[in-house]
């Protein structure tokens, strides 16, 4: 049985559960009324699974099926039933004191109803406003192998647009454009996912992301959902008309895509290498990156991917930096997406959680270690601007990422970006 299987078996019981538990400590509320109570809860409960019995019906991996309608309907289920499940949590706390013999009100009115309530608000709030918000990151790289004609290059990343979780609007999309233009780049860099199954859902917004124009150009890679690998294809030759086709629009807007092949960006006569591979996806991905291709590995050419260059790195998946890039190369920067920060993050002060966290240990932001031969290496995971699954964020705003590489020697008061370890 697949995981997706697993997860909807559980959501059903879980359902059930919170119906049931809810009902159950509110009835004695309702002694007065109680049938007309007991026939608008379970009422409401049974609209409810025919909702979620017409979710499950719909198809979901056909190449002509549009599943933004399924999206929002099954949005719309979990932001009911996550509020239940977080008022029967505290109706059943607020129990606790008759453990201990002690009278207590009805707690699931008093205190299940309001967090219920507000879990249902933060949760509306994540689709309706937050994901609409830009979150402007800056970050400074310092490095004494930066080219000194690069000091103070400014690299604007953005990653994970999905744009086909909005349909055909554009409104968002091109104000993330805009935004992106009011940093005045020197180079644009895309890491990937770019739709979220097949290429058609860009073709609304080829004109809005053409406008991503800057001096070197707008580079791009792959993601994992870029490639048709969610959809059952009819034909195989449609899946790869379809990437085909991905490949011509990105070049059509302007963008570079770089598949395991690199380019140099010029300046006089100073030049730092930016390496592109595919999805580096570890399971269930599908692994199409491949580091030795993109850049030689030969320590008989003096540009090698061990050489004393500065070398940036555009890597969708952080987990290819963590098992591969760190311990056998030298390359200096990383830029990844791929995580979302699982769309939902908690920030304090300095302090950020997201629970991607329990899945990747560089979920969003900078982080360094030494390769196998004490360098130091660093990667950027930018927590994207779209959606997938789910048309939410919470807490964890779309991001765009500014990244000015600074050499010491020349510029002495940069303070740099503390990354994590």
């Amino acid at each position: 049985m697949r995981l997706p299987s697993l997860m909807m078996i559980a959501l059903i019981i879980l359902s059930l559960v919170d119906d049931f538990g809810i009902w159950r400590l509110a009835r004695d509320h309702f002694h007065r009324k109680r049938r007309t109570w007991t026939v608008c809860w379970w009422g409401f409960a049974v609209v409810c699974y025919i909702l979620l019995a017409i979710i499950l019906a719909m198809p979901r991996r056909s190449e002509n099926v549009d599943i933004l309608v399924t999206m929002w309907m099954l949005y719309t289920y979990l932001t009911i039933y996550a509020s239940k499940t977080v008022a029967l949590l505290f109706g059943l706390l607020g129990q606790l004191p008759r453990l201990f013999k002690r009278k207590t009100r009805n707690s699931i009115l008093w205190l299940g109803l309001p967090f219920g309530a507000l879990t249902f608000i933060v949760m509306w709030w994540g689709a309706l406003v937050t994901r609409h918000e830009i979150d402007v990151r800056e970050v400074n790289i310092v490095s004494s192998k930066i080219p000194v004609s690069f000091n103070g290059y400014k690299i604007v990343q953005i990653s994970d647009m999905h744009v086909g979780t909005w349909g055909n609007d554009t409104v968002f999309i091109s104000h993330l454009v805009d935004s992106v233009l009011a940093q005045k780049p020197d180079v644009i860099v895309f890491t990937g996912d770019i739709v979220n199954r097949q290429t058609h859902e860009l073709q609304p917004f080829l004109a809005t992301l053409s406008r991503l124009r800057a001096p070197d150009g707008t580079l791009s890679i792959l993601g994992n959902h870029d490639y048709g690998d969610y959809i059952t294809w009819d034909n195989p030759s449609d899946r790869a008309a379809n990437n085909k086709l991905l490949a011509e629009w990105e070049k059509s807007m302007g963008w570079k895509l770089l598949n395991n092949e690199h380019i140099y960006l010029v300046k006089g006569n100073d030049s730092i290498p930016v390496i592109g591979v595919e999805n580096w996806g570890e399971p269930p991905f599908h692994q199409y990156g491949h580091l030795e291709d993109a850049y030689p590995f030969s320590p008989d050419s003096i540009h090698n991917i061990n050489d004393a260059r500065f070398k940036i790195l555009l890597s969708h998946n952080p987990e290819h930096w963590r098992q591969e890039v760190s311990h056998k190369t030298n390359i200096d920067l990383t830029l990844s997406g791929h995580t979302h920060a699982m769309q939902f993050r908690i920030s304090l002060g300095d302090n950020e959680w997201s629970p991607a966290k329990w899945k990747y240990e560089e979920w969003g932001g900078l982080y360094e270690k030494n390769n196998d031969n004490g360098v130091p290496t660093q990667i950027y995971v930018n927590i994207g601007s779209g959606e997938v699954g789910m048309p939410f964020r919470i807490g964890a705003t779309p991001e765009i990422t500014v990244i000015n590489l600074w050499n010491p020697t020349v510029e002495k008061e940069v303070v740099p970006t503390e990354p994590k370890r």
